[in-house]
Order: C-alpha cells, then structure tokens, then sequence
C-alpha cells in the first residue's frame, strides 16, 4: 500500500525523528546550480568577459550543499526509513554527483578561469578559447552522460509507481492525492529534461557552434527554474506536512 493509500485510510502519522528531510535545500541548490552552468556556458560561447572568483564562489557554494547533503543521503541507507527509502536513489545520488561535479568547475575557476576569457600567459591563446574548453570538458562528460541516462531511469520509475505523489496532510500538493499521476509527471518531466541535457552534452561538445548547446540551455532553464521554485515552495508544504503528521 502506497503512503497516499495509508494517508487516505488512516492518515499519515510520521516519525519525523527517523526520516530526516532536507530535499528542500537541495532543489534549491540544484535549481540555481543548472541556472548557473546556462549562464556560465552562454557567457563563454558568446565570449563575454567574467568574473572568475565570483563564479567559482557560485560554484562552490552550491555544489558544497548538494555534495554535504547528497553523500549524506546516499551513505546513510536508507535515510527515509518510513516508507520512503527510495528518496536515497532520487535525490541522494543525482545531488552527489553533481555537487562534485559543481565543486571542482569552483575549484578550475578559481585556480584558472582568469585565464579563459583574457590573455594569460599560462591559459590558451585567445584563438583556441572554446576548442581548449572542449577538450576539457570532455572527459568528465562521460560521467554526466551516465548520470543523465540515471535521470531516464529516476523518471521512469516515478511515472511507473507514482512515487513523487504527495499526501493529502501536504499543504496545496496534497489537494492533488487524488491524481498521483499529475506530480509524479512534473518531477519526473523534470528529470527528464536534466537527463536530455546531460546525454546531449558530448555532441554538443563535438559542434559547439551548432543548436544543440540552445537545446541543453532550454533543457536546462526550465529543469533549474522549476526545481529553484518548487524547492521554495516546499518550504511551506514540507513544513505543512510536518505539522500535519507529527
């Protein structure tokens, strides 16, 4: 029986002691994270000028979030032990992998991303920017390749067994209990574009001046606005649904 049948016969009493949740903060970090790397990648195909030390600041403090929390998820199994273990997978892994992912472009901006937009005797020549950028994304690719098929599969299974369905006891999420399949189509949807993204990456590495970097920025907009606001929003509603099941 799912939690939204248990909700709807008996209501939903949780023992909030042994499920910590913190996926608030990492929609939030992930939200603004995937907004980041947009702007970032726009900013160098368009040759702007930047900031390095700001954006390695960006980077780091999102990616510290997503890497603290995530790997906190992912080791502690299973953290949501009242039914929800499946939160480790979801949220957990896909944080961690970028949190990292985030924390080491902070780490190469920070060291050398002065040298990426201005002449530096010890970056590339101005002629060779982007194909030097290319080059260097293209190993870590192969991770986020394989991170985007796992959104596939994240989204697959939230449409398979409803699992991003919310509780009646949830403020305004919980008016829907009744339709599990319309959130588990947003959060899913979401992954989805996440995933189109990331298995788009290495083509568009390969023709960075064709239409396929437009299409992981759409991609990755909409996933990071929706994920920034829904975070948000949460804020309430997990708070709501705390009250409301304690």
């Amino acid at each position: 029986m799912s939690p939204v049948d248990l909700a709807h016969e008996q209501g939903l009493k949780i023992d909030w002691a042994k499920m910590p949740t913190y996926n608030t903060v990492m929609a939030l970090a992930a939200g603004a994270g995937l907004l980041l790397v947009v702007y970032l990648g726009a900013t160098l195909l368009r040759g702007r000028p930047f900031v390095a030390e700001g954006w390695a600041l960006a980077f780091g403090v999102n990616g510290l979030i997503l890497f603290l929390t995530g790997l906190h998820m992912t080791l502690t199994w299973p953290l949501a032990g009242q039914g929800f273990p499946f939160d480790n997978i979801i949220f957990g892994e896909p944080s961690l992998v970028f949190g990292v992912l985030m924390l080491a472009a902070a780490f190469f901006l920070w060291k050398r991303g002065v040298g990426i937009l201005t002449e530096d005797p010890d970056g590339p020549p101005r002629t060779d920017r982007l194909s030097y950028l290319t080059r260097l994304m293209a190993p870590v690719s192969v991770l986020i390749v394989g991170i985007g098929l796992g959104c596939f599969g994240i989204a697959a299974a939230g449409w398979k067994y409803t699992l991003f369905a919310a509780p009646p006891e949830e403020p305004i999420s919980g008016h829907f209990a009744d339709h599990p399949m319309l959130e588990a189509t947003f959060i899913s949807g979401l992954y989805v574009l996440v995933g189109l993204g990331a298995v788009l990456l290495p083509l568009a590495l390969r023709s960075p001046r064709s239409v396929l970097p437009k299409v992981i920025g759409v991609c990755w907009t909409l996933a990071g606005l929706a994920f920034l606001l829904f975070g948000a929003l949460n804020y309430f509603t997990h708070i709501g649904l705390i009250v409301n099941t304690q």
